[in-house]
């Protein structure tokens, strides 16, 4: 099964690290994100990728194009010109990366990859969110369901310490980081059936609204609750403890 990464936004509130690269490439610890995702992936055994491409889309392509280079120890012989390759550490991925285009929505470029896809489910995530979501079992939940989509529902932990107040104003508890309000929310990490591609007008489509409300409006939408880790690097702050988690040794999505 084919995992589909949208890797094409401007990624406007992390403008400090996206005015030279795309989202997708802005690094925790000496790795982009993007390399992160695909790793939760195949830890789980999905190797095929099909990335969608906008913003400086270019980087990414010579990243990956550049990947068993810089991933494998080498004698460079210079007065024949050639390159022996002595030890890789590279990924056993294939990767297909497509221009969905600059300007293009969410949608759009989901509908611009269909000829990638084929008439077969596939599984569709956020360029720049980890998590140690199960895939195993979101596939397997999404087969028992029968529907068209099932999206991995999440709970974010809130960005403010909660207080819990006693009548006279005694602080009786305090938790730093606590679940939000409860919410369950779109955390990504999609399996969709190829009819979506039915649903998606065309670049000016954006998934989360009209495509995600008619289906669920049909009753074709199903939710795998995830309670474990999960979270999206929108800001500077959510890349400095991302970072910080994996240079500590804390790194919950890192399951491989």
């Amino acid at each position: 099964m084919k995992v589909v990464i949208l890797a094409g936004g401007l990624g406007t509130r992390l403008s400090e690290e996206t005015a030279l690269r795309p989202k997708p490439m802005v690094d925790i610890g000496d790795k982009p994100i993007l390399w992160h995702i695909m790793k939760i992936y195949a830890a789980q055994g999905f190797n095929e990728f099909v990335i969608c491409l906008g913003y400086k889309g270019y980087i990414i392509k010579e990243y990956f194009a550049n990947y068993f280079l810089h991933q494998s120890n080498v004698t460079i012989d210079l007065t024949t010109n050639t390159i022996e390759t002595l030890q890789s550490q590279a990924e056993p991925w294939k990767i297909t990366l497509v221009d969905t285009g600059k300007e293009s929505m969410t949608g759009g470029r989901i509908k611009r990859v269909a000829p990638f896809i084929g008439n077969e489910p596939f599984l569709l995530t956020y360029g720049d969110g980890v998590s140690n979501v199960d895939v195993t079992k979101l596939l397997a939940h999404h087969k028992e369901s029968k529907k068209m989509v099932t999206v991995t529902a999440v709970q974010p932990t809130g960005r403010f310490g909660a207080l819990n107040l006693t009548e006279k104003d005694a602080v009786f508890s305090f938790l730093e980081k606590p679940k939000g309000d409860g919410a369950w929310i779109n955390g990504g990490f999609f399996v969709c059936e190829p009819e979506v591609f039915n649903y998606i007008d065309g670049d000016a489509t954006i998934w989360e609204r009209e495509p995600m409300e008619k289906i669920a409006a049909e009753g074709q939408m199903s939710a795998y609750k995830h309670d474990g880790f999960w979270k999206p690097m929108d800001t500077l702050r959510d890349k400095q403890e991302l970072e910080s988690d994996w240079n500590a040794g804390k790194a919950a999505w890192k399951i491989w």
